[in-house]
Parts: C-alpha cells; sequence; structure tokens
C-alpha cells in the first residue's frame, strides 16, 4: 500500500463565520457553469434571456427534490414511516433533533426530476416541444454531474470496493486503512468527457436540429458510465449487496433503454420530416 493515497480533506472552506462545505460548493459550480453555458446557447439561438432566469429556478428546484425524493424512494424509503418531515427538511428528528443536511441525493431521482421540471418549463415558458429543451440543457448537466462526483468524492461518499493496487485511496475520514477504488472520480471523468462530447456535437454538427437525437445520446451514456462504474462501488445498500445487479445498476437498465428508444425513434421521426 506503498502508494496509496491518504484521503483526509476538511469538510469545506472555513471564511471565520461560515464554513462553505465542499460538497455544496460543487452544487454551486454546477448550477454557475450550466448557467453561463446556457446563456451561450440562448444567445445563439436568439432566445430572450429573460427566459434564462425561470430555467435556472426550474432546473434547481426539479434536481433537489427529485434528487432528494429519489434517493428516499430508491434507497431510503423507512424515512416515510419513521421520519417524515427529514424527507423534506434538512433536519433529523429521530432519535433526536439535529440539523443534518440532505444526507441522500439520488441521480436518478435527479434525472426524473429535471425531465419532469422541463417538461412544464417548455411548455409554460418555452412554448416549445420539450426536446428543444432537453437536447440543449444536457449539455451543462452532463459537466454538472461530474462536478456533483468530485464534491462526493471530497465528502469521502459513495466509495469504491477495496482495491489491491497500491494506486487507490485510503478514506481516512471513514476510519479505514485500507485503499478503494476512487469510484467518484472514475465516474466523474467519464462525465467530463460526456461534456465534451455533446459539446463538440452540439456546437459542430447539425444534430441539435434533429429533436431528441442529443437527449438520447446523453441519456443512453450517462446511464451506461453508471451502470459500468457501479461495479468498482459498494452497494448502497448492504442487503442487497448479494444481488446479480445492484440498485444502481438495476435503475440504470431501464434509463439506459430510454435513452436508446429515443435515438431509434427520433431518427425515424426526422428521417420521416
Amino acid at each position: 500500500m506503498l502508494h496509496a493515497i491518504q484521503w483526509d480533506p476538511s469538510l469545506g472552506l472555513d471564511i471565520g463565520f461560515f464554513m462553505i462545505r465542499y460538497y455544496s460548493l460543487m452544487f454551486l459550480i454546477a448550477f454557475g457553469t450550466g448557467f453561463y453555458i446556457m446563456k451561450k446557447i440562448f444567445f445563439k439561438e436568439g432566445v430572450s434571456l429573460e427566459k434564462l432566469d425561470k430555467l435556472l429556478i426550474y432546473t434547481i428546484l426539479s434536481t433537489l427534490i427529485g434528487a432528494r425524493l429519489g434517493h428516499v424512494i430508491f434507497y431510503q424509503p423507512e424515512l416515510f414511516l419513521e421520519d417524515p418531515l427529514s424527507v423534506f427538511l434538512p433536519v433529523s428528528f429521530v432519535p433526536e433533533i439535529e440539523l443534518t443536511g440532505f444526507r441522500g441525493l439520488a441521480s436518478h431521482g435527479a434525472a426524473i426530476g429535471i425531465a419532469i421540471g422541463m417538461y412544464f418549463y417548455s411548455k409554460k415558458v418555452m412554448q416549445k416541444p420539450i426536446f428543444w429543451i432537453l437536447d440543449r440543457i444536457v449539455v451543462p448537466v452532463s459537466l454538472g454531474a461530474g462536478f456533483v462526483r468530485v464534491g462526493n468524492f471530497l465528502n469521502s461518499e459513495i466509495v469504491g470496493k477495496a482495491t489491491t493496487s497500491d494506486f487507490g485511496v485510503v478514506f481516512v475520514q471513514l476510519g479505514e486503512s485500507f485503499p478503494r477504488h476512487p469510484a467518484q472520480l472514475y465516474e466523474s471523468i467519464c462525465y467530463f468527457i460526456l461534456f465534451a462530447v455533446l459539446s463538440f456535437l452540439f456546437w459542430k454538427t447539425n444534430l441539435k436540429q434533429k429533436k431528441g437525437i442529443l437527449f438520447g445520446v446523453f441519456f443512453a451514456s450517462l446511464w451506461t458510465i453508471r451502470f459500468i462504474v457501479e461495479y468498482v462501488k459498494e452497494p448502497q445498500v448492504a442487503d442487497r449487496a448479494d444481488w446479480i445487479f445492484n440498485t444502481g445498476q438495476l435503475l440504470s437498465l431501464p434509463m439506459i433503454l430510454i435513452g436508446l428508444g429515443i435515438i431509434y425513434f427520433s431518427s425515424r421521426s426526422n428521417a420521416k420530416a
């Protein structure tokens, strides 16, 4: 274990009267860069920037609500009975009142939440087909997903399985002395690559004119990455560890099929147009 990285960062940036937690900082960076990218897209497409502020609000709310509900439904459903207020508030009331923040956010729930949010945004604000906004928002979303996984790494959470490699990471905050796969970094690097690919396809090809194709590529690719990386992750639900596929993989499979289906049907629809 000579070359294993000893990972023991602080919780955040202490500025005296307030601590900016790294995980929260990564979310701010994700939304901030997303806003900047969508501003460039709206400007290029001749869309009023007044609609951009509403897009940010829709995106933030749909992401956080979807991610939180997704985590509780998929990974911790007992909270609905044991501590229901903690599902919607960053406070635990059992066994005692404690300010916890939202400790569980699921990417599958975030994806569903964003899709629902974009449906209402396209209908109420843009008055355009939903694929118009989905084909464009996937560019910043893929980048944001990478930053969120970096936040997970900084938080020493969603860790990988133990590895005999000298170049694993020892997550000291977990009270461990053996190296694990830095699965969060594997996933974040893949998302950054996906962002680069989608950026190229959006800015350098005419695929954005073919409704649904870019979103389908994003959806199928994102969940394929998630499915593969799950093989080196510790299962998030302990009593499902002996399943052939873990919960994350089981939730990713239908997402991959949906993405492929969107590519197929969108290709046929665009060919007829």
